[in-house]
């Protein structure tokens, strides 16, 4: 208890000096603090550099579409056939050719392939079958010789991973020819 006494009372003295010592420093002439901001003042300023002129927004209208424009989802490559070669049958085989205009169309041909999805495979009395789902929800099953897709798609295997097709397209010389696509199994949530 004495000691915080004696270090009060030596803290407080102490603080009335310093405040006494500070007050003996100061000086009320300030001449030399205004003579040295008038001397600065006097001093002529730093140039700065003008701004840089702005060149006005110049607005662009895209014209696509146009006749004088190309189209950029068009092909660069375009093979121009003449009449004289064009024949509707070019490269069309016999068997190609029934498939094309002596069956009834199935179900699964009014759909894009791309838009049918194979969820899973089944296999009854040593024939497996694929089971697709078209984009309405419908589940069908197929089996090789079925149809699907609109390029004339006859199943020609099915396999664990995927349905194996071949369709009859026509090439970019306007000539028929098969194709073989695949239609791969889709994980079901």
């Amino acid at each position: 208890m004495k000691r915080t006494i004696i270090i009060r009372l030596l803290s407080g003295r102490i603080l009335v000096l310093v405040t006494l010592l500070m007050t003996g420093c100061v000086s009320r002439d300030t001449s030399d603090l205004i003579q040295w901001r008038d001397d600065v003042l006097s001093r002529p300023g730093g140039r700065i550099e003008p701004l840089p002129e702005v060149k006005p927004y110049e607005a662009y209208t895209y014209t696509a579409g146009q006749a004088e424009e190309p189209d950029p989802f068009e092909s660069f490559y375009q093979v121009r056939v003449s009449e004289v070669d064009v024949d509707e049958n070019a490269g069309l085989s016999e068997e190609m050719g029934k498939q094309l205009r002596d069956r009834n169309r199935e179900e699964l041909e009014k759909y894009e392939l791309d838009s049918l999805k194979m969820v899973g495979i089944m296999e009854n009395g040593g024939v497996k079958w694929g089971i697709v789902r078209d984009p309405d929800g419908n589940v069908s099953p197929v089996k090789v010789g079925n149809y699907m897709g609109r390029n004339v798609g006859k199943i020609v295997n099915i396999f664990e991973d995927r349905i194996v097709l071949r369709e009859i397209v026509k090439n970019n010389q306007a000539r028929w020819e098969e194709r073989e696509q695949d239609v791969p199994l889709v994980e079901t949530e």
